[in-house]
C-alpha cells in the first residue's frame, strides 16, 4: 500500500525477486514510477478499504507493505491485512517515533522513518558508543552495533563477550557478515554488534568504552 518512493522501489524490487506484487494507492498517477516494464497489479483505492484489499488479492497475500504517507492509514491497513486476513509478514512504516514505539510492542512490526534516519546520521557523526539495531516487541532485548575502545581490538570475542555478560550476534568485517567461533579476534575495522538485555546496554558502552583492564 503506497506506490511513493519506497512503494515503487519495494514493488520494482520484489519483482525482480520473482514475486507477484499488487500495489495500492489512491492517486493512479503514482503508478507512473513503476515504468512501463512492471508486470503486477496496480489497484486505485484506499489501502485498509477490504474491497480495494480483496481486488489486490490479500486473500492470497504472504506479505503486505503499509507505505503511504499516513501512519494512521499505515497502522490500520497492516492490522487489517493480518488480524482480518492473516497475512503472515506484515510491516508499516511510521513517522512519529512515539507511535512507532507503541505498535511495536503491541505486536505490530514497524520500519520507524525518523527514528532509522536519526540513527544512520548519528553513526557517522558521533560513532563512539553504540546504536540499538533492533528491540523485541517486549523491549527487554536488543541487538546494538557497539564502537569499543581501540584497545580491544587483537582480544577473542570470548574475552569480549565474559567482560561485558553479552552475547557477540556477529561482526561486519570487510563488508561481509562473520559469525564468530571461539577462536575469533576482534580486528581493527571490524563492526561489533551484540544481543544484550536493555537493561545492560548503559553498562556493555561503559564497559568497552575504556581499555580492557580498566573496565575490571
Amino acid at each position: 500500500m503506497g506506490c511513493g518512493r519506497v512503494g515503487s522501489s519495494l514493488a520494482t524490487e520484489l519483482e525482480a525477486l520473482g514475486h507477484t506484487i499488487s500495489i495500492i494507492d489512491q492517486s493512479r498517477e503514482a503508478f507512473r514510477r513503476l515504468g512501463p516494464d512492471f508486470k503486477g497489479r496496480t489497484i486505485s483505492g484506499i489501502g485498509f478499504d477490504r474491497d480495494t484489499l480483496l481486488e489486490a488479492g490479500i486473500e492470497t497475500a504472504d506479505a503486505f507493505a503499509a507505505v503511504s504517507n499516513g501512519d494512521n492509514s499505515n497502522i490500520l491497513a497492516a492490522r487489517v491485512a493480518r488480524e482480518t486476513y492473516g497475512v503472515g509478514n506484515v510491516v508499516a512504516r511510521i513517522y512519529d517515533p512515539g507511535r512507532a514505539e507503541i505498535y511495536q510492542r503491541l505486536g505490530i512490526p514497524t520500519v520507524a522513518t525518523v527514528i532509522w534516519a536519526t540513527d544512520q546520521i548519528m553513526r557517522r557523526l558521533v560513532p563512539e558508543g553504540s546504536k540499538s539495531e533492533w528491540s523485541d516487541a517486549t523491549g527487554t532485548v536488543e541487538l546494538i552495533e557497539v564502537h569499543p575502545h581501540l584497545e580491544w581490538f587483537g582480544l577473542p570475542i570470548t574475552q569480549i563477550e565474559t567482560e561485558t555478560e553479552a552475547r557477540v550476534a556477529f561482526l561486519t568485517r570487510l563488508a561481509e557478515g562473520l559469525i564468530p567461533n571461539e577462536h575469533t579476534v576482534l580486528q581493527e575495522g571490524d563492526l561489533l554488534h551484540m544481543i544484550i538485555k536493555t537493561e545492560r546496554v548503559a553498562l556493555v558502552e561503559k564497559t568497552l568504552a575504556v581499555q580492557p583492564q580498566e573496565s575490571r
